[in-house]
């Protein structure tokens, strides 16, 4: 019930969340184009993500998806919530992660140990989350986690 709570107040905010905040151009790329790249890059890696996902690009919030390829992130819920704790400790701020992780840590205290761990995961690394990787997309994939300690 809780997944779904939080799964309803996600859909309920990404709409107005990628029309008010989020001010990047969106890609002018399809999954399926991603899947064409090289395949230890970052793009195909993304596209690979996607497919494997069922999910499609979401305008501007490209980067999103690339942090789970880049930290081996899974997708369920409190993993997404682990991400918004693993970018907080990569000195990302937003007005959105601060809600994800004020909600998820109210809705998920058991997960608590696992939250800290992503980050602490994230302050290890070396801030990455403020990149275009839209140009990084021909980049090998472990190069980059090599480069930035993820």
């Amino acid at each position: 019930m809780r997944d779904y709570l939080i799964e309803k107040l996600y859909e309920s905010s990404k709409k107005p969340y990628q029309k008010y905040f989020k001010k990047n151009e969106p890609w002018k790329i399809d999954k399926n184009e991603l899947l064409d790249y090289p395949e230890n890059t970052l793009g195909f890696g993304l596209g690979n993500f996607l497919y494997k996902n069922h999910f499609d690009i979401q305008e501007k919030l490209e980067d999103h998806d690339i942090i789970h390829v880049l930290t081996n992130t899974g997708v369920s819920v409190y993993e997404e919530i682990g991400m918004q704790y693993y970018l907080y400790g990569n000195e990302k701020r937003s007005l959105y992660l601060f809600m994800v992780i004020l909600t998820g840590s109210i809705f998920y205290p058991k997960r608590i140990k696992y939250f800290i761990q992503q980050y602490r995961k994230g302050k290890n690394a070396l801030p990455y989350h403020y990149l275009d990787f839209s140009k990084m997309l021909l980049l090998p994939v472990q190069t980059i986690q090599q480069t930035f300690n993820i």
